[in-house]
């Protein structure tokens, strides 16, 4: 038995302190639609028959991470890798978007990025 099936949809949720602006920001960079758009949870997809979505919801207690980690702060729990075709130009969009570069980059061929709640994501190219 799996636990998949094409019927259900898989998705990863981050928390933030605004879902409906974290989806907002995740749609810019994307280009994803939005198909749920509650106050406190926002869920987007590429289509409505991707079978996987990214959703967001609101947490009042919600810490922004530290990246990189460091003891004592709070501490990403996931990351999103994003493969790009020109990192350059992937950067550029993704400030145009609303993310911002991290200061620390561990490596020569990924951007560490960090969404506006925080949230660091990678942008790469194969």
């Amino acid at each position: 038995m799996t636990l998949r099936t094409k019927a259900h949809w898989f998705g990863v949720a981050l928390d933030a302190p605004d879902a409906r602006e974290l989806g907002r920001f995740y749609q810019r960079l994307l280009g994803w639609q939005i198909f749920g758009d509650e106050p406190n949870w926002v869920t987007l997809a590429p289509s409505k028959d991707a079978g996987y979505n990214l959703a967001f919801q609101t947490e009042a207690d919600y810490q922004r991470p530290v990246w990189p980690a460091e003891p004592g702060k709070p501490q990403m729990s996931m990351h999103l890798d994003l493969e790009v075709d020109n990192l350059d130009e992937a950067v550029a969009h993704a400030v145009e978007a609303g993310a911002e570069l991290a200061d620390f980059q561990p490596q020569d061929d990924v951007r560490v990025m960090l969404d506006p709640a925080g949230h660091p994501f990678c942008l790469y190219v194969s």
